[in-house]
């Protein structure tokens, strides 16, 4: 061979090398920027609403205190690993309350406090054995840790189970909880629960959607703020115990089911439905939106972040919702309404207060609406809820426990900082 064709023969492979360099660009950022597009954005609307981060870090930081460690916390640690959330207008402990705990301290990174609010859930409100083997009893005092109820509200278990695979995610399993194991030992027995004792699926298997609770005549009608689709999905991605494409269906199902429990002028639903989203009456209460139902604005906000699967929808349902708000006063609009936005007959009493009002729960959940609202004037929730304050009304009522743990979500939302957490990479 000679120098010509060694010269020529390695300039041939540099030409092919080059070529076969650039072909593969375009095909490796098509990758990047798909990979890029399928992870959340989380935005920090704060930020965008002209709010300086040294300033959003304290909001947050001033909203936990507030909520856990305060001279008005809900939280309440005892001994050495113990640890409740008291809704303290009610004198109980819930498992609504400490499971959002469990969920505040996940994202917050709060291994203390998680871990104390799971060792007295399992150690007061979780049955052994019986039919209703490990699922939770709702209400249980603090003080006598007797349980006021025995049965289940299934958002609690909803909650409890995300929270332990986000643990899970976070801190491995082998820092004194497997929260892996405490998760599937949940949804392992959910799964076992066939009526027997009149004792069901926390989820209605027929309908794909999660019961008011998952007993007796509860277990064939809903709760729309039950209705978290993102955390179906994360049960399918993390939980791995079978049923991945059940909880997929599941969302969707839930996706689907909004669209139907949300009017179509106010976009506000009632706090509780049929399956069809129809309103289900109950001897307590006629249906209507009430306090319940603040959550579901919050709901669709993270599950617009999160997957985006349902966007047009939820888009349009934000600037309904936003905008009927606004149409009864941004500063003044009251927290209880009939479905078509009226003021209904019948006010939901809470606590001992039974009264309309400009709640800052429905304030700090109507914000996180702004995450899918692109209509810039949606902005002004996002300064109301900055602006509220956690504290009692003029006339004396507070509530530091829901409206506390809402505005705490919401700020969580709206900073950027609630997030799904995915495996640590090691």
């Amino acid at each position: 061979m000679t120098v010509y064709q060694i010269i020529t023969n390695e300039y041939l492979i540099k030409i092919r090398l080059f070529i076969i360099f650039f072909a593969f660009i375009p095909a490796f950022t098509i990758s990047q920027n798909k990979n890029k597009a399928d992870k959340p954005q989380y935005r920090n609307l704060f930020a965008a609403a002209g709010y300086s981060q040294i300033d959003i870090d304290k909001k947050l930081t001033k909203a936990y205190y507030d909520v856990f460690e305060g001279p008005n916390k809900v939280y309440f640690e005892e001994g050495d690993s113990l640890g409740y959330v008291s809704d303290v207008k009610n004198k109980d402990a819930r498992t609504e309350g400490m499971s959002y705990g469990m969920m505040v301290a996940v994202q917050l990174n709060k291994k203390e406090v998680f871990d104390r609010l799971w060792r007295w859930s399992v150690k007061y409100m979780q049955h052994q054995d019986g039919p209703r083997e490990a699922y939770f009893a709702w209400s249980v005092d603090p003080q006598t840790k007797k349980q006021n109820s025995p049965g289940s509200a299934s958002d609690g278990e909803l909650y409890y189970i995300t929270s332990l695979l986000f643990a899970s995610n976070k801190w491995g399993n082998d820092t004194g909880i497997n929260y892996y194991k405490e998760a599937r030992r949940i949804l392992d027995a959910m799964w076992k629960k066939d009526g027997t004792g009149n004792i069901y699926n926390i989820i209605n298997t027929e309908h794909k959607q999660i019961s008011f609770v998952p007993e007796g005549g509860g277990y064939n009608w809903t709760d729309p703020s039950y209705h978290v689709p993102a955390f179906y999905e994360i049960w399918a991605l993390y939980a791995k115990d079978g049923h991945e494409q059940f909880y997929k269906e599941c969302a969707d199902v839930s996706r689907n089911f909004l669209h139907k429990a949300c009017h179509p002028l106010t976009g506000l639903n009632s706090d509780y439905t049929e399956f069809n989203g129809e309103p289900h009456p109950t001897p307590w209460m006629p249906p209507g939106f009430r306090y319940d139902s603040w959550r579901v604005p919050m709901n669709i906000a993270m599950d617009y972040t999160w997957y985006g699967k349902d966007k047009k929808w939820q888009e349009d349902y934000a600037e309904r919702f936003q905008n009927f708000l606004r149409s009864k006063g941004l500063d003044t609009y009251e927290d209880q309404f009939n479905l078509d936005g009226s003021t209904p007959d019948f006010i939901l009493q809470a606590g001992s207060v039974k009264k309309l009002r400009h709640s800052i729960g429905l304030v700090a959940t109507a914000a996180t609406a702004s995450l899918v609202n692109k209509d810039k004037s949606s902005m002004d929730f996002v300064h109301a809820v900055w602006n509220a304050k956690l504290e009692p009304y003029e006339d004396g009522y507070f509530d530091p426990y829901y409206d506390g743990l809402m505005c705490l979500f919401s700020l969580m939302h709206l900073s950027g900082k609630y997030q799904i957490i995915t495996p640590e990479i090691k």
